[in-house]
């Protein structure tokens, strides 16, 4: 993940150890990222093939999305897609995506919140509950 911004470092590292997602051996890591004057994103794949995908999904997404009404995360965590028809079905094409639209929040920031709520250690596929 040499190819990235320092920033994202913590973030892409914890990222990489959620199973399900995807990682490759390219500079890249598998993920994208970007920062803009409005704030920055991460773009990452899941095996949907992977027992625990949907509960990857669930879990990021009650963390990012929904963790406290009264003090939401400014994040959103969210699918995103090429136009299937023109490309392909979920398994190639789909993507998600962590975006900030607050520059202030930092993505190593986000990584330790993620840290402290999801199942610990989140490599150890023993630790999440099985999907239903």
């Amino acid at each position: 993940m040499t190819k990235h911004d320092r920033g994202f470092h913590k973030l892409l590292t914890y990222l990489a150890r959620i199973p399900s997602v995807q990682t490759n051996d390219t500079p890249w890591g598998g993920f994208g990222s970007g920062m803009s004057d409005a704030g920055w994103w991460v773009k990452f794949s899941l095996n949907l093939d992977h027992h625990l995908a949907w509960n990857a999904v669930q879990e990021i997404a009650y963390v990012l999305n929904e963790l406290s009404l009264s003090e939401r995360l400014p994040t959103v965590f969210k699918p995103v897609s090429p136009p299937p028809y023109l490309n392909g079905g979920p398994r190639d094409y789909l993507g998600w995506v962590i975006e900030c639209q607050d520059r202030d929040t930092r993505p190593g920031t986000i990584a330790d919140w993620m840290e402290s709520r999801l199942p610990n250690p989140v490599e150890d596929e023993a630790a999440w509950p099985e999907a239903e």
